[in-house]
């Protein structure tokens, strides 16, 4: 089943011109957190398929950027999970989009205050981190597979959730905010959001080990133009805050999918997450074609001009 076209032309307005009327910085910047010792793959995977998409920072704090990653190859030890909380209370604390993956969702998981409300995160577990997720918010494990994502956004306090699989199953199920979930998340007070997308965009046939990674920075990127377009570097406002997690989640998961396939066709059985990053700016140019290469995200006279 396709996106449908009303999100994908909703996401295209996210996506910043490319017509000399932005300066440095004003088509996002993307802070990753993650890179335990043991691990130091992963990290720099979610950096650099984000790179491919965006301006790219080396020097990256909570404080710079747009949004955070938080994550790849953190590690489960205490002072790096420690790190993660820390980083995610000052990334609420600015209003900025989260997307959380790995470790950092078992942080989620054992501490739930720390993301439940927030409705500018993405949350992305794989089988495995999905059912341990929905067993820490309590499901119902009679529930049909197809709602439990949705289950899951509910029980969260309305962020957004990327069941990634065969088919990534992408949802935000919020609920009217109150008065203080509107303030924490900026929208406004008694706004609900209710979506559920399949996203069955075809992929590679094999999966390779840190291909969520490179899905955690083409999301981060994603978002990171969100921010932008809602603080209104380019574009008109006229998507909601509140849809930019589950477009940027629909983005995310199409591009990195279509890398994939791409880099699976090239190299098959022997492709490597490596093979994938050359990919992901082809993909975006499969998906998106001249608009997306372009943008749209200009106001209607800069539009006028590409």
């Amino acid at each position: 089943m396709p996106v449908p076209s009303r999100l994908i032309e909703q996401l295209k307005l996210l996506i910043p011109p490319l017509n000399g009327t932005l300066h440095k910085g004003q088509s996002g910047r993307v802070g990753v957190l993650g890179g335990a010792l043991d691990y130091t793959g992963a990290p720099y995977f979610a950096a650099m398929s984000a790179q491919r998409l965006v301006r790219f920072l080396r020097r990256l704090t909570s404080v710079l950027a747009h949004i955070s990653s938080g994550g790849p190859g953190l590690g489960r030890e205490d002072y790096m999970q420690g790190f993660a909380k820390d980083a995610i209370g000052l990334a609420k604390d600015k209003g900025m989009f989260i997307v959380l993956d790995a470790d950092a969702l078992l942080l989620v998981g054992n501490d739930q205050s720390l993301v439940k409300g927030y409705r500018r995160a993405v949350l992305t577990p794989n089988v495995v981190e999905f059912k341990r997720l929905s067993e820490q918010v309590k499901i119902d494990p009679d529930a049909p597979s197809k709602q439990r994502a949705a289950l899951v956004s509910r029980a969260l306090g309305g962020v957004t959730i990327v069941e990634k699989g065969p088919q990534d199953i992408i949802c935000t199920n919020t609920g009217g905010a109150s008065a203080d979930d509107a303030k924490l998340s900026h929208v406004k007070e008694g706004e609900s959001t209710e979506e559920q997308v399949v996203v069955d965009v075809p992929g590679g046939l094999k999966r390779c080990g840190g291909q969520g990674d490179i899905l955690s920075g083409t999301i981060g990127t994603m978002l990171a133009w969100g921010k932008c377009f809602e603080d209104g570097a380019y574009g008109d406002k006229s998507v909601p805050s509140s849809m930019i997690p589950l477009l940027a989640a629909i983005g995310g998961c199409m591009v990195t999918r279509t890398a994939s396939r791409k880099a699976f066709t090239k190299q098959g059985r022997g492709v490597v997450t490596q093979g994938m990053l050359p990919e992901v700016g082809p993909a975006f140019a499969e998906l998106f074609g001249e608009e997306g290469e372009k943008g749209r995200g200009g106001s209607a006279e800069e539009r006028g001009r590409l």
